[in-house]
């Protein structure tokens, strides 16, 4: 008997959602034999705070995974209600936003292996009625359930139920895929979290140690002239070692920091300490002040436009500034990638800067920009906090400079 007479289909139906686009995600996937009709796996897990299309192509992964794990090398037919996400997956639409360029390469990888196994896998559009299974599953998620069930070895039992082949309309294509087109205009917020964790992740913030610029009250973003830390800002650094280890004691840790010298030099004594390195997440960058980079604040609070800024979340400074909305899209991603891979029982560092430590905290704390400006995060200070997978947690302590009294 050939190997394409006797190699095994097997059907994947995926989903995911999000409550607010970005909001309270998570995403399901069941495994189905195209036989019988059974379900033989089913997964559902919580993301935390993500997007709609983060969330879709999480259980496109959960899906392939399944289906690998129950036979490598199977013909694998994946159906799901993003017209997006078939689409990229089939190369025909080109994947923009760096979340998702991330997410569908590990598609891609799960795919590639089932390939490389003697499988294939292949992507086709259903309509939202047609996938009610994985959507069941992905709210399931989206309620903090983590479902992981393999029901292939037990599927000779019980009774086959009809698979409905889609009947697909034109009329049903066009409509979703005008839906999923205004879904890709959403930037993706984060990816996929510490879904199924029994514990929250510590994070412990640390702005950055004071440069020239920070002394003398100038502005200083993303796109400015990034001044090195000064001699006191050396020295801060290394208390802020100091304070790390004391907060952190033996418990693992990962670093990361803004692409901006000045925060990864600020934590860099830290991560030396330990044997590690200090990993770069631009996402983690300073608000961009266009062509007030440099400038004295003094002189600034003089010019009403600047004003705006601290007060209009879509207002950006002159000469290719960045919007306080975009900066708190990107820190969502970049927030959400830290508690993705967070070290089991251990503690993510970051090392950023306080436009985006006050992007968190408002977050958290569900205030507005105006109000956001208040809270005080001074040079090298710490703020704790402990989150969990579903977006909510705990302020330990904010504004903490303890560490650098103590030099």
């Amino acid at each position: 008997m050939s190997r394409a007479a006797r190699q095994r289909t097997l059907i994947v139906e995926a989903d995911g959602g999000s409550r607010g686009n970005p909001g309270v995600a998570g995403y399901g996937a069941l495994v189905r034999d195209p036989d019988s009709g059974r379900i033989i796996a089913r997964r559902a897990e919580p993301l935390g705070v993500a997007s709609n299309n983060v969330a879709e192509y999480s259980g496109l992964i959960a899906g392939l995974t399944a289906a690998y794990a129950i036979d490598p090398g199977a013909r694998v037919e994946v159906r799901m209600d993003s017209k997006l996400v078939v689409e990229q997956m089939s190369g025909r639409w080109k994947i923009k936003h760096e979340d998702m360029k991330r997410l569908a390469l590990e598609a891609r990888e799960v795919a590639q292996a089932i390939a490389a196994a003697g499988g294939s896998v292949s992507y086709s559009w259903i309509p939202r009625e047609k996938n009610k299974d994985a959507d069941a599953l992905s709210n399931d998620g989206m309620d903090g359930r983590s479902i992981s069930e393999d029901l292939w070895e037990t599927a000779d039992s019980g009774d086959a139920v009809d698979v409905e082949e889609p009947e697909v309309s034109a009329a049903d294509v066009v409509a979703d895929a005008d839906a999923e087109a205004g879904a890709a205009a959403e930037p993706v917020q984060a990816q996929r979290m510490s879904a199924g964790r029994e514990r929250p992740v510590r994070l412990l913030l640390v702005r950055h140690a004071v440069t020239d610029f920070t002394v003398t009250g100038r502005l200083d973003g993303r796109g400015g002239p990034n001044p090195d830390l000064n001699d006191e800002g050396l020295a801060q650094a290394r208390a802020v070692a100091a304070g790390i280890d004391a907060k952190v004691g033996s418990l693992p840790v990962r670093f990361i920091a803004s692409d901006l010298s000045r925060a990864q030099d600020t934590i860099r004594p830290a991560a030396r300490a330990r044997g590690l390195e200090v990993e770069v997440d631009p996402d983690w960058d300073e608000q961009n002040f266009g062509e007030w980079d440099g400038e004295l604040l003094r002189d600034l609070v003089q010019n009403k436009d600047f004003r705006r800024l601290r007060d209009d979340e879509a207002y950006a400074a002159p000469g290719g500034g960045e919007t306080h909305r975009e900066l708190v899209e990107r820190v969502r991603g970049a927030l959400g990638r830290a508690l993705a891979s967070a070290p089991d029982g251990g503690v993510v560092v970051v090392a950023s800067h306080r436009k985006p430590i006050m992007v968190v905290l408002a977050d958290l704390l569900g205030i507005d920009l105006t109000h956001a400006w208040m809270l005080s995060i001074g040079p090298a200070s710490f703020t704790g906090l402990e989150l969990w997978s579903d977006g909510h947690g705990t302020i330990s302590f904010v504004n903490d400079t303890n560490h650098l009294r103590a030099r």
